[in-house]
């Protein structure tokens, strides 16, 4: 429990009772209503919840089950429906990311959502199951460590069930007129976001200058003024290398709406400097995500500084809206398949940025672009609403763009898609810094023993990662994206 404190350091308990033991940490903003008396949670029963996650329809769950939602915690209504519907609770997340273990420390029941994006492990050791929400503090237990796989459950044996998984067929296309799709689109976006975001705590947003953290900032700056009043400003941050792209789309965005707006320009050297924390926390070495997790960490590191305890991302835009560049070269009657394999990738990859870096620095991030009502009505509209036919080529997330292009300047609103850390500069300094280090014969050598390695850089990083965590079940682990 000590190795991932920084996941929540002002909050911790330890609970034990016959063959369980369970611990938790959790932030200040992790918690809903007044400080517990006793972590981990507990119900009106014997059980107990070590629970990592947000629920977006929580006050409609709340409501179903008899419930108070001004009243009830996400760890109260889990608890709940799990003494009514026992293992059939999961049916009813289906707008919720989360990994949690519930026990009354005989019986033991843990859950991983389906994309995967909060973290779950386990192993065993001898006649002991351990699950931890990182990799390493599992390590400290047992070297026999595996990723809890998303959409599954598991019992007190070990023994994983799959309650859901990705569709293989795409739904029944419901083709509304532009105009209309952007309308929904736009209301979806601000209930997921008002149901998440509750401003209780020091809340500030990561601002690339992207059209996805734009939309979000332009929902917070709505929400701050509407809930404490016109003269109200939020607070976002941005970071480049040098004045990089990103640093000034975003200078843009804070000027339109106006938010109380910070830079954190870095140089190379500090963002080479800062990668072995940055791995260690990470717990991967696919170079597309060690880069844009670089950047995240500084200004993660940055914001937790000036006092905030809740970073506001766009995470998730990409995978509902069919954002990533190659998909450009995709017929568009293959979206849907390739699609569900962005989303596939998520579990050990995109999302480990988001949680990891965010909660390295003891900062909870909230991704209200990670709703299940909103991907849902994303997979029923046309592939061509989403990567839409222009000139010669595509605009990749086409009808979130048209969504808010009445809100944000058309030079962001149709500004062509980067990945963060090509946006922000770090990407570049990188990639270059390692070509020389590292011999073709170290990188064939490396190879041999280890074919997944693509690159000088991946084994650059690759040679951090073994350095923590050792180069036997922990490299089985990562996830890598499908491009370098």
């Amino acid at each position: 429990m000590q190795i991932i404190r920084h996941r929540g350091p002002h909050i911790y308990g330890i609970w034990s009772e016959g063959a369980v033991a369970m611990g938790q940490n959790y932030l200040r903003a992790d918690l809903f209503g007044p400080q517990p008396q006793e972590v981990p949670l507990s119900g009106l029963n014997a059980l107990r919840i070590c629970y990592d996650g947000q629920i977006g329809d929580r006050a409609r769950l709340c409501a179903e089950a008899g419930l108070d939602p001004q009243s009830t915690s996400e760890e109260s209504l889990l608890l709940e429906l799990y003494r009514r519907d026992g293992p059939g609770m999961l049916e009813r997340l289906d707008d919720a990311i989360f990994a949690f273990v519930i026990s009354d420390g005989n019986e033991l029941f843990a859950a991983r959502d389906l994309l995967g994006i909060k973290t779950l492990f386990y192993g065993r050791k001898e006649n002991t199951l351990y699950l931890s929400c990182e990799l390493k503090s599992a390590l400290v237990a047992t070297r026999g460590v595996f990723e809890f796989p998303p959409g599954h459950s598991m019992d007190g044996a070990g023994h994983l069930r799959r309650f859901s998984r990705l569709p293989e067929q795409a739904p029944r296309t419901v083709v509304h007129s532009p105009e209309e799709a952007a309308a929904n689109i736009r209301d979806i976006i601000r209930e997921s976001f008002e149901s998440r975001v509750d401003l209780a705590r020091p809340t500030a947003a990561l601002l690339s200058g992207g059209m996805d953290s734009s939309a979000i900032c332009t929902e917070a700056v709505r929400t701050v003024k509407e809930r404490f009043g016109p003269d109200a400003r939020l607070s976002t941050f941005a970071i480049g290398v040098g004045e990089s792209e990103d640093v000034l789309s975003a200078r843009t965005v804070a000027q339109h709406l106006g938010t109380e707006h910070r830079e954190l320009m870095v140089d190379p050297e500090e963002v080479e400097e800062v990668l072995p924390t940055v791995i260690y926390h990470l717990e991967s070495f696919d170079p597309s995500l060690v880069r844009g997790a670089a950047a995240n960490y500084l200004v993660s590191r940055h914001a937790a500084g000036h006092g905030f305890e809740v970073l506001l991302s766009g995470e998730g835009g990409d995978e509902v809206f069919c954002g990533y560049g190659y998909l450009a070269d995709v017929p568009l009657e293959e979206m849907f398949s390739r699609q569900m394999e962005c989303l596939g990738f998520l579990h050990n990859n995109a999302a480990l940025r988001l949680d990891r870096m965010n909660l390295a620095n003891s900062v909870r991030v909230v991704a209200p672009l990670i709703s299940g009502r909103l991907l849902s009505y994303a997979l029923e509209l046309p592939p061509e609403f989403k990567q839409h036919p222009q000139g010669g080529g595509r605009m990749e997330k086409w009808i979130f763009r048209k969504a808010y292009e009445s809100l944000l300047p058309a030079e962001i609103v149709w500004r062509s898609k980067q990945e963060f850390s090509e946006g922000s500069g770090s990407a570049d300094s990188l990639i270059r810094r390692f070509e020389d280090r590292i011999t073709e014969g170290e990188l064939a050598e490396a190879q041999a023993a280890f074919p997944q390695l693509r690159s000088k850089e991946e084994l650059y990083y690759f040679r951090i990662f073994t350095g923590h965590f050792g180069d036997s079940q922990a490299v089985d682990t990562v996830g890598q994206w499908i491009s370098l």
